[in-house]
This record gives C-alpha cells, structure tokens and sequence, in this order.
C-alpha cells in the first residue's frame, strides 16, 4: 500500500498489546486496494455475500446477507464489484444501501472451500443492487471456518416479514448457543468492516437474554475487528440457520476483555435483534468442523438458554 500502513491506530494498539506488530506488517502486506483476477473468480462462484454498514439514522452497525445465484457478485474493474440483488424490505441496512457514498464492509465466504475475502470501500446504488468502490481487498486464511456442501436447488418462497425485538428470546438464545458460526461488522471513522468468527457448537456463550460472549482465538495478527471495537464499541452480528435461512441479526455494543494467561474474549451487549425467517434460499448440509477450532472447556453455561 505504497509504504503506508493499512492498520488504523486501534488495531496498533491490540497488536502491540499482544506483541505480534512485526507479524501484523508482514500480513498487511496482502492488503491492496485492487481486486485480482484470481479474486475476482472466487467472487463470481459465490452464492451469499456478508455486508456490515453503520446506519447513517440511528447510528447502530448491523450485518446484513445478500444471496443470489452464483455470479449475482462480480468484479466489473479492478477497483470496482458490482452486486446484483440489495437487502430485502425491513433490512436494518436497506435505507444505508440505498444511499450513494455508504462506507461498507463486505465478507465473501465459500464454505465448500473454507476461503474468503474481505472487500472494503464505498457503496453506491444502482438499478441492479449495489456496486462498491473497493479501497481495501485482502484474503484471510481458513482458520475456523466449518465446511458446508450447498444444495443445488434453492427455495422459491419468500422470506418472511423480520420480528424485531430488544431482548433474545428462548429459541433465539438456544440457536445462539449452539452456533458454530458468526459474522461481526464493526465501523471507524470514515468505514466499516466485516469478519468471520467460528468455533466448535457452544463456542459463543448466551449469560443473558441481552448478553453474550465468545472467546477470540488466535487468527491472522491482524486485529482489525478488535482494533475497531477499541476506539468504537458499536458492532453487528450476523447469525446464519444453515438449513432453513433463517438469519437472526443483533446490534448493540461490545468491549474486549483480556485475561492474565493471555487469552481474550468479547462480550457483546445486545440494543436490538431482527430475525427474518426464510431469508436465504440456500441450504447447507453435511457439516465439517474445523480442525483449527479448540476444543471447548468444561463450562456449564456453554450453550446455555438463559
């Protein structure tokens, strides 16, 4: 990136907290503002893409999936992906997509192959959905990430209405607890971002109908998703039922806690949730957890309902 760090002063901070700086320059250097060809095929196979936005309105971050046939995603330029399809009616992240200039963060993640990359920039829309200006592409390694095979026929019903509310519900917290899979979007100053989190079933605790946690495992020193939630607590998590397409989006606030032995964990403090039933036509099957996931520790609470 021309000599300049692609790292903002918050995740310098947990870098240097952790002691992995040197290990965080040499990593940066796969961040470029380009799409590259081979990029640029991985984008044109995939099914679903993961967009994290701040709501210019109220100000939350959210989470939002796009899905569409493969090729609904594509690199129309170098510095250009182009989307067709935009988030459904009732989308926390509707009104922000349709605004020309929005910052987002995209996340596109193939689970049949355990890749994904990240595409940063600006957002405008068009007849056709939304195309963003990329500033920022890099891939990240396939760490924790569980495979799925897709089904090759989608469902033809409509999603359903989303049901909004500012607790989690038994089921929502039950469906929490056994997730082995999430996606976070954070925001800074003038962007946004999205990332993956995954682990074993059990590995995101429910203490609260308002309140959960997980622990962070070690990734690629990076510590973008970290380094945001540092200077702002404002986050987006994105929960997605493999089977039925369900997904269930939370908004709220989360702060990172740092033990003595050196492990960290985030916990997360819910403002609003939105589950829309049926919102993705896909469905995943036969499951392969990650050999990179730790094992969880003994823990009564893990998977817990509340």
């Amino acid at each position: 990136m021309s000599g300049r760090s692609p790292y903002r002063p918050g995740s310098r901070a947990v870098q240097d907290r952790v002691g992995v700086r040197e290990l965080a320059d040499h990593v940066g250097r796969s961040i470029g503002p380009g799409i590259r060809p081979v990029a640029a095929a991985f984008l044109a196979l995939q099914p679903m893409l993961v967009v994290g936005a701040r709501d210019p309105e109220s100000g939350r971050v959210w989470a939002s999936l796009l899905t569409g046939d493969p090729g609904f995603v594509r690199a129309t330029g170098a510095h250009r992906m182009t989307v067709a399809g935009a988030p459904a009616a009732g989308d926390p992240l509707a009104a922000a997509l349709a605004r020309p200039g929005t910052p987002v963060g995209t996340l596109a993640l193939d689970p049949r192959t355990r890749r994904r990359m990240r595409l940063n920039g600006r957002a405008d829309p068009t007849p056709r959905g939304l195309a963003v200006a990329a500033e920022q592409v890099f891939s990240n390694c396939p760490k924790h990430l569980q495979k799925r095979q897709l089904a090759p026929r989608r469902r033809t019903a409509p999603p359903s209405a989303p049901r909004r509310s500012a607790e989690l519900s038994a089921a929502q917290r039950k469906f929490i607890g056994a997730a082995d899979t999430f996606f976070i979007a954070t925001a800074y100053d003038d962007g946004a971002e999205a990332s993956h989190r995954g682990g074993n079933p059990g590995f995101v605790t429910v203490t609260s109908p308002s309140e959960l946690s997980w622990p962070d495992y070690p990734g690629n020193a990076m510590f973008l998703t970290l380094g945001n939630l540092t200077a702002d607590p404002r986050a987006g998590l994105l929960l997605l039922d493999w089977t039925t397409g369900t997904t269930l989006q939370l908004t709220g606030h989360a702060r990172v806690e740092y033990a003595d032995d050196g492990s960290r964990a985030v916990r997360f403090r819910l403002t609003e949730a939105v589950e829309t039933p049926g919102a993705s036509p896909w469905t995943w099957t036969g499951t392969e957890y990650s050999p990179a996931n730790p094992p969880l520790p003994p823990h009564p609470s893990h998977g817990a309902v509340g």
